[in-house]
């Protein structure tokens, strides 16, 4: 087991990112599940009015989720293990810092658990707006300012490591266009990994100077909008950044079970290109509120609509794959088609907040908390399932039953439904965001949206029974059996020389 702290393999570090993915999303999930509870009904709930608490857990869901989640699920976890695969090279680039990269991510984690257990913890929402955290509860922000920084090192250092990977180690012969989508998908995230992490790094720093060192960046004579704009400077693209990789397996995943490749490769290139380049281009239609002039409000709304065109390029092209194929309805696939609906749901009221008119209404209302999980726990969560049932022999040699996998995604796409539908209408009504508690006339809404949650908790927990060793599984006739072969076609050319799935009953 020792071989694990210090194994330099592409497969090893695959593991291990996703090994700790997993327990992170164990983590952020029961504080979700707390988070649901304590709104299930109006009134004290299970916190006791105690507001700070109930920021902290806010806090640390958020952070958790996204960057102890699923960024070494998708980016870490499959990008480490498929990478070097696909493009036929024996390793990473640089292997020891691939080490470092990920052993950098436990110690983020912990130092953002430790904050919560000093002072008060960290209770300022996971944007860390000024001036709550540069006034607020002493060491516990330092903690987690200092975990975001190990994080976005981590993921720039792995960054890197892929973009070396794919210009310097691809095998002899490998044009551009035999290039698999999802190692397309892994060289666009990191990309936006490289341009938009430092930008957090400096505001961190500005940030701990303004606590410790008294400089006025944010605070006193300082502007606190500078923060926003720096902050969503990368916030912004972050969301590209765990959104990409997904989009690289759900290509490979209908691709295979449609038997045909993905329709339009090229747009699906250039598409994935413009929607890095226009993640850069419109951070502040997250600060529609704070008083920009028309002007800019005018381009920010334009420069957010038109970012849906290369998404609805990339939907219509997943569409026109299975359309045109022999469908084969695995659990891979369902989940696939489950992130095709509800990713487009994300999209659609994505389309709807960027109206600047339409976001001073809902603005920092659960009609945005709908909107982002839409595309993050049902898009990003949902692509990691698919990813793991369908690289579950290849990496763990796990295999699954056929009929208990499809419950599973029925629970969980029902519990997810159930718990972020009602929050459009939650946010319609006005309930806003970040708020322990909620007038009574919120309650019937928020009891579903609960219910729903635990749902899902349970559909999670199910998972845990769909898997067994793969040789079992082989034995049974109603299970799915995955063996690595490599492709026969040359209608598969985009995937050539690459190991890749057969799935056989």
């Amino acid at each position: 087991m020792l071989r694990w702290l210090y194994s330099t393999n592409h497969k090893d570090i695959g593991i291990l990112y996703l090994v700790f993915a997993f327990f992170g999303g164990l983590i952020g999930t029961s504080l979700s599940i707390v988070i649901r509870l304590q709104l299930a009904t109006s009134g004290t709930g299970i916190l006791a009015n105690n507001g700070q608490l109930y920021n902290v857990i806010v806090t640390g869901h958020g952070v958790i989720m996204l960057l102890f989640m699923v960024m070494p699920a998708l980016f870490g976890g499959f990008g480490n293990y498929l990478v070097p695969l696909m493009i036929g090279a024996p390793d990473m680039a640089f292997p020891r810092l691939n080490n470092i990269s990920f052993w950098l991510n436990p110690a983020a984690l912990l130092l953002l658990l430790v904050s919560t257990l000093v002072e008060q913890g960290a209770g300022t929402g996971w944007t860390m707006y000024p001036p709550l955290s540069v006034q607020g509860s002493g060491s516990s922000i330092d903690l987690a300012i200092f975990s975001l920084h190990l994080n976005g090192l981590s993921s720039i250092l792995g960054s890197v490591n892929i973009l070396v990977t794919v210009k310097g180690l691809r095998a002899p012969g490998m044009s551009l266009m035999q290039i698999p989508l999802f190692v397309y998908s892994m060289v666009f995230t990191a990309i936006l990994v490289v341009l938009a992490v430092p930008v957090l790094a400096a505001a961190l720093v500005m940030l701990l100077t303004d606590r410790s060192l008294n400089t006025a960046y944010f605070v006193e004579s300082g502007d606190l909008l500078l923060y926003q704009h720096l902050f969503w400077f990368f916030g912004h693209p972050e969301v590209y950044i765990l959104i990409l990789p997904a989009f690289g397996l759900i290509s490979s995943i209908i691709s295979f079970f449609s038997n045909k490749p993905v329709f339009g490769v090229t747009g699906m290139i250039c598409a994935m290109a413009a929607i890095g380049l226009v993640g850069f281009l419109v951070w502040a239609h997250h600060m529609y509120v704070v008083g920009m002039d028309l002007d800019t409000v005018a381009y920010f709304t334009s420069a957010s609509m038109i970012i849906a065109i290369p998404t609805g390029m990339k939907v219509f092209s997943w569409m026109a794959t299975a359309y045109a194929g022999k469908v084969y309805f695995s659990v891979p696939m369902l989940y696939a088609f489950g992130f095709l609906g509800l990713f487009t749901i994300g999209g659609v009221t994505g389309v709807v907040l960027a109206n600047a008119g339409v976001d001073a209404a809902v603005h920092d209302t659960y009609y945005v908390v709908a909107h982002f999980h839409y595309v993050l726990s049902t898009g990003a969560v949902f692509a990691i399932f698919a990813g793991v049932y369908f690289y579950s022999n290849l990496i763990f040699n796990l295999g699954y039953n056929e009929s208990k996998g499809t419950v599973q995604f029925l629970l969980l796409f029902l519990g997810v439904n159930l718990t972020f539908f009602p929050q459009h209408f939650l946010g319609l009504s006005g309930m806003p965001r970040r708020m322990f508690d909620y007038a009574d006339a919120f309650s019937s809404l928020n009891a579903l949206s609960s219910y729903g949650a635990m749902v899902s908790l349970v559909s999670i927990l199910y998972a845990g029974t769909v898997f067994a060793p793969a040789p079992a599984l082989y034995q049974n006739k109603t299970a799915t059996s995955i063996e690595l072969i490599l492709p026969a076609t040359p209608a598969f050319h985009t995937f050539a020389e690459v190991p890749y799935l057969k799935i056989s009953k």
